[in-house]
């Protein structure tokens, strides 16, 4: 099942694809992840990861209309297709139960 599992940071750019909707092209995606996690993120992540999303079959992409402000270039937009928000469930599904199976006393265990 190799290339089927999403990374943090894959999961991420997912769920930014889903909350900007019909907005979701590289620039936007980069100005959201960076506001969301208060990191810093080259745009080469976001198309790398994007790619490999594509790839892996969770995000479709189709380019929108030429712009004159932008040169004539065409954004590629990108959205969550079926198998992605399958993904980003399984994913979320798994988080909760590990997290339901940690202890009250669970982050009190002193290794010291």
């Amino acid at each position: 099942m190799k290339g089927t599992h999403l990374g943090e940071f894959e999961e991420i750019v997912m769920l930014v694809v889903v909350a900007l909707q019909e907005n979701a092209y590289g620039l936007a995606i980069k100005k959201e992840l960076e506001e969301q996690t208060q990191r810093k993120i080259s745009i080469s992540a976001v198309h790398a990861a994007c790619n490999r999303l594509e790839a892996k079959g969770f995000l479709s992409a189709k380019f929108g209309e030429k712009s004159q402000k932008r040169g004539g270039k065409r954004k590629k937009l990108y959205r969550v297709n079926l198998k992605g928000k399958k993904a980003l469930f399984a994913t979320k599904e798994l988080r909760q139960r590990l997290w339901q199976r940690i202890p009250d006393s669970g982050f009190q265990i002193d290794f010291n």
